[in-house]
């Protein structure tokens, strides 16, 4: 059964982008880095770009995309058990959409399993999504603006002068490079908050048949 859901039918969809601005908004105030549009379509950019290189077919790439920008919606519920809450709310949204079963299990599968408590790689929409959540470090996400008062996460991802993800030649790793600022915060001090999240991308890049490797200032960590 063809579906009319689309990566563009989402983002037209007035309901779906309040749930993403209001979920921002909560992690706003609790004090958590941007996870607002420039997050989750970044996301959504980049698991196509992951899947689209490795010769999966448009309409995965698109169901991708799909579950790139949807995948933060459970955290307008609450921050502990977002992936579940998402899952559950993203199910309610594309049925009432009637998109096919098949590919709304996809989606909720992904955004289900991408929070490094409990994710794990179980298809190729899944691994995708969680190796472009996790690579998404940048200096922009950093709310607070004085860096007197900067926690482990404002430093370490005010930190990042440059993150880039990309594929070797002959497509068999996925490279995330990074370029830290060391007096703002120290490469061990990136590990700290982010070492379960690099092994968990290395563990979906081995489900797509890939390696994951890991270059910070030019140095391989991983």
């Amino acid at each position: 059964m063809a579906s009319h859901v689309t990566y563009k039918y989402i983002k037209e969809n007035a309901d779906i982008m309040e749930y993403i601005r209001r979920a921002d908004e909560t992690l706003e105030a609790m004090g958590y880095t941007e996870h607002s549009f420039a997050h989750v379509e970044k996301v959504a950019h980049t698991a196509a770009m992951i899947l689209t290189e490795l010769g999966y077919d448009e309409r995965t790439v698109e169901l991708a995309r799909i579950a790139g920008i949807m995948h933060d919606i459970g955290n307008v519920v609450n921050r502990v058990d977002h992936a579940q809450s998402g899952a559950v709310m993203a199910f309610r949204l594309l049925d009432n959409m009637n998109m096919p079963a098949s590919e709304i299990s996809s989606i909720i599968s992904a955004i289900g399993h991408h929070d490094e408590g409990t994710a794990m790689p179980l298809n190729p929409i899944s691994a995708a999504l969680i190796i472009a959540d996790k690579t998404d470090v940048r200096r922009s996400r950093v709310r607070n603006h004085d860096p007197m008062t900067f926690d482990i996460h404002d430093r370490v991802n005010y930190a990042v002068e440059h993150a880039g993800l990309s594929f070797n030649e002959d497509k068999s790793s996925l490279i995330l490079e990074l370029t830290i600022d060391p007096e703002i915060s120290s490469v061990l001090e990136y590990f700290e908050i982010f070492l379960q999240r690099m092994l968990l991308c290395q563990k979906s890049a081995k489900f797509l048949g890939l390696k994951f490797e890991m270059l910070v200032n030019g140095a391989k960590v991983l």
